[in-house]
């Protein structure tokens, strides 16, 4: 049977589909967007709508399935959501007066990273499209919000700083060379959880000479020396790339995006993907969300471009002290005056979201409520800027000179929207009477059309003297005046009879066609020139874009700044002394997240002294469960906290400039990327003991756990020895090897402490106090009755806890190392790290005996411990 061929429609769909084959086509047919073939399948299994087809008859029916038009935004968001592009074919001819089949284009395509929407948008989140151009290690990096307008760059030097920047920025869209599609960086990001979707572009999307010319054509620039990346050259291909792409899908000009910022890793505390992770500074690990992390502490913004500023402010520490104190120098003035903070966030709370909304009029995807908003804003804006006039001017006035409220804009936004305007902006009823004489007239005439002919028939009644007289509408002759028969003789000259009937004439006028013709045509005059105004109203606010969103940007820093100070006086912060030594002091810490979401329970402080000179590096030992982790993690939030221009949670706090922090906690597999508990936990820190410097802060909590416990022992030693002697980095180190703890015999930093508990009747009560000296015990089995181990396996591990202490085990179904029935000789028990015996000790030992014959002075401790580890395998091979 010969196939059908497919209709001009669908042949239509299958050319548009064939140049957009990567999205999903939104195809406009009246009042639905329709997919066909296999887009519809893909709908409708994502967004769980009918799928039905077209031509059922026909031998080879096509798959369909169509959402309303009305509703298009929120289907299109959940398929972004998903991964999915959406290209959106658009009619762009009234199908009622089209010649033959509608005309239809494309009109944008709708990308994961390339969300302007609203209601597609989380309002509290940055949402970016990010760009690299990578080349022998050396990397170009480019960043867009296109909902804010927000561009930037900066670039690396190594693979490592190029990973930990994209999960920093954590796009939701990502741009790469085709050539990378295989590489290591694509299949690192591309394990994570939150992966972004990535596009590849031909080498030409990032020629070097293409990249300038498309970014000075958009800045309108002869050059990029004003945006200091002139030399930047990788930076600015991915920049270049990232236009061209934004240009491609965006399918019209994006003014807003009217310059690029540089910016530099190195000037900022640099966070990896652990320590961001370990810390929970934007989710807990738990549920992956907001609340029970340090951003969720935090963000008290009453704008979400102050929360978007802090999620930035977080991921991005600042490194110089002089900027730090500009920072907490305005928190403080806020701390200590409640009612300047206090009638400032309240100003803040009616500013709303600026840059949004000043993205959405750039693009020409808005409506009259949105510049009604903006009316709204802007003259909140000068309430706020004039409140600022009244502030310390050595800390406002760069704010104060930044905020452009534009008083005259926002006077005439207030006096021509309409505050209840609909949704659609060509079907009228937009803009407020007084606004434009010639809207006024049309509005009349449109809502008050039988008042006018009222008026009419009263005025011929008194000039003719005949009260019967009537002006009435039909549609065929329109407006007419009737007479009677009886009155037909006192029709005027100018009267032209247009009908008789057998009791009356009909008549028409000059003056009533000409009114007829104003009434008929006013709703769709009055339709088409509140558009012209509106398009007007939109292109004024388009000339002030860069105004705009340079006054929202500094409403969001503002913002920020006076949250740091609400949580400061809610939670009983304490302003930090901020320096460029490298002391670490602080006096009854707390941990921000951990306090804020126990409110049942006291929180208890904790003092931490850390430095390079005495308490480099601290061993800390402790039961689980009893609050290591905790304090650990509660040093890098407070000294995070200090360096964003935060107060901290603590009652003092000296805080030497931390240009890293690095933490390696807990043990989690990572299936995707093929490692294991130990691999993740090896590679961790590994990181740690090639990146950090003396300046770093350094967290571990049990190092060597994932393997055996000599060849863990023998690595947390050697790493706590590396970062004591060749690093010198100020570290907390966390362990269950209390063999560690002999190391502050031999090296002078390293100071013990431990978190202190109470034994009552072979219960532990867990008293969260961090207190000098070490422990030789772990509690394991107590916490393991808290944890819900049943009785016998805990009855059961005491008596071989105690067998193996007292050396008793035999071999009546005892542990493998009592097999032998031999009684265990704690007597020679050594510590293979302890401290050599002095010039004058005379007695001797048989393990130090075998060390001396055995294993040379030179070696160290750990050279030593592997000498007797093979001596140990070669005796084994030989009694074989």
């Amino acid at each position: 049977m010969k196939l059908k061929a497919p209709s001009p429609m669908m042949q239509h769909f299958l050319e548009v589909k064939q140049e957009y084959p990567d999205t999903i086509l939104f195809y406009r047919c009246g009042d639905f967007y329709e997919t066909f073939y296999e887009d519809a399948k893909t709908a409708a299994r994502e967004l769980d709508i009918t799928l039905t087809s077209r031509d059922k008859n026909s031998p080879s029916p096509v798959p369909m399935a169509g959402v309303p038009h009305h509703a298009a935004n929120n289907y299109i968001s959940r398929l972004i959501d998903k991964g999915f592009k959406v290209a959106v074919c658009e009619q762009m001819e009234d199908p009622k007066t089209a010649k033959g089949m509608v005309k239809r284009e494309v009109v944008r395509i709708v990308t994961p990273g390339l969300v302007v929407d609203a209601d597609n948008l989380k309002a509290d989140e940055n949402n970016y499209l990010v760009s690299v151009y990578n080349k022998d290690e050396t990397s170009g990096i480019a960043v867009l919000d296109i909902s804010t307008g927000e561009f930037s760059c900066t670039e690396t030097k190594n693979d490592s700083d190029l990973q930990n920047e994209i999960f920093k920025i954590s796009p939701r869209e990502l741009l790469v060379p085709d050539e990378l599609q295989h590489s290591d960086l694509v299949e690192q990001i591309n394990s994570t959880s939150n992966a972004p979707l990535i596009n590849y572009r031909l080498n030409i999307d990032f020629d070097h000479k293409r990249s300038i010319e498309l970014l000075t054509t958009q800045f309108n620039t002869d050059s990029l020396q004003g945006f200091g990346i002139s030399g930047m050259n990788f930076a600015i291909q991915a920049a270049g790339a990232l236009l061209a792409y934004v240009q491609e899908t965006q399918k019209q000009q994006v003014d807003h995006i009217q310059s690029i910022r540089p910016y530099f890793i190195h000037d900022f505390m640099v966070l990896d993907e652990s320590t961001r992770v370990n810390l929970e500074l934007e989710r807990n690990l738990l549920e992956g969300r907001k609340y029970g992390s340090l951003l969720g502490v935090l963000d008290k913004c009453k704008t979400p471009a102050g929360s978007r500023m802090l999620k930035h402010w977080i991921n991005y520490p600042l490194l110089t002290s002089g900027k730090i104190k500009e920072r907490l120098n305005i928190v403080e003035d806020q701390f200590l005056n409640g009612f300047t903070r206090e009638t400032l966030r309240e100003f803040l709370a009616e500013i709303g979201d600026m840059s949004r909304l000043c993205s959405r009029i750039s693009m020409n995807r808005t409506n009259a409520r949105d510049l009604a908003t903006l009316g709204g804003a802007l003259a909140n804006t000068f309430q706020l800027r004039e409140f600022l006039l009244n502030l310390r001017e050595d800390l406002y006035e760069p704010f104060y000179n930044k905020i452009d409220p534009m008083p005259e804009l926002a006077d005439e936004l207030k006096q021509a929207i309409s505050e209840d305007a609909p949704l659609t902006i060509k079907d009228g009823r937009m803009f407020n009477k007084g606004y434009n004489d010639e809207l006024d007239e049309l509005i009349d005439l449109a809502e008050n059309g039988k008042d006018e002919i009222l008026k009419i028939e009263t005025k011929e009644r008194e000039a003719l003297g005949v009260s019967t007289l009537k002006v009435r509408y039909n549609r065929v002759f329109g407006y007419y005046i009737e007479l009677s028969k009886l009155n037909s003789d006192k029709a005027p000259a100018h009267y032209i009879r247009k009908q008789t009937l057998t009791n009356a004439e009909r008549y028409i006028t000059d003056e009533l066609k000409q009114f007829e013709d104003k009434v008929l045509n006013a709703e769709e005059k009055r339709n088409a020139l509140e558009f012209s105004l509106f398009e007007k109203l939109r292109e004024k606010i388009k000339i002030n874009t860069n105004k705009l969103l340079t006054t929202a940007e500094t409403i969001g820093k503002l913002d920020a700044l006076s949250t740091f100070a609400e949580i400061a006086v809610k939670n009983d912060y304490v302003r930090p002394d901020v320096c460029d030594d490298n002391e670490l002091l602080i006096t009854d810490g707390r941990h921000p997240v951990v306090e804020a979401i126990q409110r049942d329970e006291a929180f208890i402080p904790n003092d931490t002294q850390l430095d390079t000179e005495q308490n480099q590096l601290i061993i800390v030992t402790g039961p689980n469960m009893a609050g290591k982790s905790t304090v650990m993690r509660q040093v890098a939030l407070i000294v995070l906290m200090a360096q964003i221009g935060s107060f901290v949670p603590a009652r003092a706090a000296k805080i030497g400039l931390v240009d890293r922090i690095f933490t390696r906690v807990g043990a989690a597999d990572n299936l995707v990327r093929g490692l294991s508990t130990f691999m993740v936990e090896m590679t961790e820190t590994a990181n740690i003991l090639h990146n950090a410097t003396q300046k770093s802060l350094i967290i571990l909590d049990e190092i060597g756990r994932g393997t055996s416990t000599f060849d863990g022992l023998s690595i947390a030693w050697a790493v706590a020895e590396h970062l004591h002697d060749k690093i010198g980095a100020r570290t907390l180190f966390a362990t269950h090897y209390h063999e560690l703890t002999e190391l502050a015999e031999t090296r002078k930093r390293v100071l013990n402490m431990n978190i202190a508990v109470k034994e009552w009747n072979d219960q532990i009560i867990f008293l969260r106090k961090l207190v000098n000296g070490a422990t030789n015990r772990s509690y394991g089995i107590q916490v393991g009755r808290l944890a819900g181990i049943p009785s016998p396996v805990i009855g059961r591990a005491k008596e071989v806890l105690q067998m193996l202490e007292s050396g008793n085990a035999n071999g009546s179904g005892l542990p493998n190392l009592s097999k032998s029935g031999k009684r265990f000789n704690d007597a020679n028990q050594l510590s293979l790290f302890a401290a050599a015996p002095s010039q004058n000790q005379t007695t001797s030992h048989p393990i130090l005996d075998e060390i001396d014959r055995i294993v040379p002075d030179s070696l160290s401790p750990i050279e030593a411990l592997n000498v007797l580890f093979e001596l140990k395998k070669k005796r084994e091979q030989d009694k074989s």
